[in-house]
């Protein structure tokens, strides 16, 4: 029943469905680089004009404090442009909280501009990484083609095989027997 589902010449799963092609490279697609590095340019440009506007704008200014203690090696981060050797590390400097904001604002930008937003270019890096830029990405086609080999070489003996009709034959014969 399974093989019939699965390997039938006609109307076979492994037949008749279609699969995606396997998706391109994106170091190999001209066009596909073109698109992400105009992504990148477009979500890149604007930070560095703001943090450049912020820097010149505020540079030296505190412009909150942390509600938790910190320790002093937290301090260099927090506290770029401010060189207070007194001040506590839970205060943060205005550079360091543009930094803060744009890395902290992500699960903002993914909350209200949805999922796949262009502001939020991690998972395209992560593909690039991991997925299909490091390596040849799987063909399905081809695992298909090896499982429907694998169940043409399987001949399954069945241990029941037509048990529901001996189940079912001495009732059937009661039932012709009180219908006469």
């Amino acid at each position: 029943m399974r093989k019939h589902f699965f390997n039938n010449e006609q109307t076979g799963f492994f037949k008749t469905q279609k699969r995606e092609p396997v998706m391109k490279n994106p170091m190999t697609d001209p066009s596909m680089m073109t698109d992400m590095m105009k992504g990148n340019i477009t979500n890149v440009l604007p930070m560095i004009v703001i943090g450049g506007w912020i820097n010149w704008a505020f540079s030296g200014f505190l412009t909150t404090k942390v509600p938790f203690p910190l320790t002093l090696r937290f301090k260099p981060m927090l506290q770029r442009g401010v060189e207070l050797a007194s001040l506590d590390a839970s205060w943060v400097s205005s550079a360091s909280w543009y930094f803060l904001n744009v890395f902290g604002l992500r699960s903002m930008y993914s909350l209200i501009l949805g999922q796949d937003n262009a502001a939020d270019q991690t998972r395209i890096m992560q593909d690039q990484m991991t997925g299909p830029a490091m390596g040849m990405p799987q063909d399905p086609s081809k695992a298909f083609k090896a499982e429907w080999e694998a169940l043409e070489i399987c001949e399954h003996q069945w241990a029941l095989e037509g048990v529901e009709d001996e189940v079912i034959a001495p009732h059937i014969e009661n039932i012709r027997n009180k219908s006469i």
